[in-house]
């Protein structure tokens, strides 16, 4: 059996967006029929240029290839050019077609993924979600869920009451390409405000996740986290950039919340140096970034080794979401695992069957491979053609509101 054809959906996410703008799937096909679905989270180019990207990458590395020999295209893609480092572009592009690979070797030996990685440790996992607006406002509008205390903590409760017992938010500001920044006291004094409000929404009933972009000086970061301990957060999510650990190390030994981390992050080395450094003890890979299943396999073996858990990061579509489950019901250190809400709308219109959400907690799939099939008609009638990029911080330096 060798991988015989490509096609690549750039799909569009229509409003509310939650997730993204767009997603772009993979589908990889071998010469005796079997499918595998994979998806690339890059969002360094548009999206026509990830395509030109991923047909590379396919027709140099995976067409005509055995798809079980994952190690060997994982190292070839990693050290293609004379490179032999963490690139986060051509990782994302080589993590949705090692995920399809995945796919493909699932369907052919009949086991979900999770089976083929140690097995399912995890048969109900624990799930959060950011605190969205309502369906039907735009998830990137300036709507008063991020800004306004009160609001948010009335949607926490709603979030509660369907099942959920983790909810994330990030009030701390605006992120940007200048960053980091020194938090105003403006910033600070809602960030403590939400914190607090949410707290006394939801009591005891559900953890709360600090969220940030990255945006702070180290010693700005100090000074968030020390207003927001009394509420006891479970995690303080990049607190600083994550160009020097050392420095998000530095923030870890100064605060009692634990310190999340990994979203921009890709392949074990990087991540190596969080755990090696005590900069993180919640460890975030997002797999359509961080190199693959295997790599965010390997990831998490390595945080195990030093009571380090893994919360699999998900802005993106329900293949990655997929993935994700694969990874999370086979890892023992599992801490919680990213949900856009409750995978309904257009996440899951996009999929031939849902995501199994019941009660705060995902049901893994016992289908072979990621146990989800495209629903390829819907991803055709919604594609993107705009340049924009997945993310997009913004331009200029950070100035207090």
């Amino acid at each position: 059996m060798v991988v015989k054809d490509l096609e690549t959906f750039i799909v569009g996410n229509p409003p509310p967006h939650k997730g993204g703008r767009y997603f772009i799937f993979v589908k990889l096909t071998t010469d005796d029929g079997i499918t595998g679905l994979g998806e690339v989270y890059n969002a360094t180019f548009a999206p026509s240029v990830i395509k030109h990207m991923i047909d590379d990458v396919f027709s140099s590395h995976v067409e005509n290839t055995d798809p079980f020999k994952i190690e060997t295209l994982w190292r070839n893609v990693y050290g293609r050019g004379y490179s032999m480092r963490p690139d986060i572009s051509l990782m994302g592009v080589l993590s949705g077609l090692e995920t399809a690979l995945w796919d493909i070797i699932g369907k052919a030996t009949g086991k979900p993924v999770y089976d083929l990685l140690g097995g399912c440790v995890n048969e109900k996992i624990r799930t959060y979600t950011y605190i969205y607006p309502p369906d039907n406002i735009d998830a990137n509008s300036a709507h008063p869920v991020y800004s306004d205390p009160d609001v948010a903590a009335a949607r926490a409760l709603e979030y509660v009451n369907q099942g959920f017992t983790a909810v994330k938010f990030d009030p701390a500001g605006a992120y940007t390409t200048f960053d980091p920044h020194q938090p105003d006291l403006e910033s600070i004094k809602r960030s403590e405000a939400f914190v607090k409000t949410i707290r006394e929404a939801v009591g005891t009933k559900a953890d709360l996740l600090f969220g940030t972009h990255g945006q702070f000086t180290t010693s700005g970061a100090i000074r968030l986290a020390a207003v927001l301990e009394s509420s006891d957060p479970l995690w303080f999510e990049e607190p600083v950039p994550p160009e020097r650990p050392e420095e998000m190390a530095r923030v870890a030994r100064q605060t009692t919340i634990p310190i999340a981390t990994g979203e921009r992050l890709t392949t074990k080395y990087e991540f190596a140096r969080v755990l090696e450094l005590q900069a993180a003890s919640i460890l975030q890979p997002a797999i359509g970034r961080v190199g693959g299943i295997l790599e965010a396999k390997k990831i998490a073996a390595m945080a195990e080794a030093s009571y380090a858990q893994i919360a699999p990061h998900l802005y993106c579509g329900p293949v990655e979401g997929a993935a994700n489950i694969q990874l999370a019901a086979c890892s023992p250190n599992l801490l919680i695992l990213e949900s856009i809400e409750t995978w309904d709308g257009f996440h899951n219109e996009l999929l031939q069957q849902p995501i199994v959400w019941e009660d705060g907690y995902i049901i893994p799939s016992r289908e072979p491979g990621l146990g989800i099939e495209l629903n390829e008609s819907v991803a055709r009638n919604h594609p993107y053609h705009e340049d924009q990029l997945h993310l997009q911080p913004k331009d200029r330096p950070y100035l207090p509101q």
